[in-house]
């Protein structure tokens, strides 16, 4: 059984069980969070809901497993002929999830 749910600007196929990576929210590790924007949902038999946009009354249920960041990533601004160079980095902070069962 999968569904595929909606989160941050983002959709996902997710399937019970499976760890996730999404954008960063302060929760607490342990807590739990659930998806309610679903679009489709899936029993891996070939019987397939789609949502005009979302399902009514289906939700993914997830647990909190921490924090992570994600690669570095480099920013560089040169402007030519100026001798003027910017080298900066980044890493964005990711919430891990794990997904639980799938309700609907």
């Amino acid at each position: 059984m999968y569904a595929i749910i909606a989160d941050g600007g983002r959709q996902y196929k997710v399937e019970e069980g499976q760890e996730l990576s999404i954008d960063f929210r302060g929760l607490a590790e342990g807590e739990k969070l659930a998806f309610d924007q679903v679009l489709a949902v899936s029993d891996g038999a070939g019987d397939l809901k789609l949502g005009t946009p979302y399902l009514d009354g289906v939700s993914v249920p997830a647990e909190v497993l921490g924090v992570e960041q994600g690669e570095k990533l480099v920013v560089q601004k040169i402007r030519r002929r100026k001798n003027s160079r910017r080298k900066t980095g980044h890493r964005s902070m990711y919430t891990r999830v794990k997904v639980g069962s799938i309700s609907g």
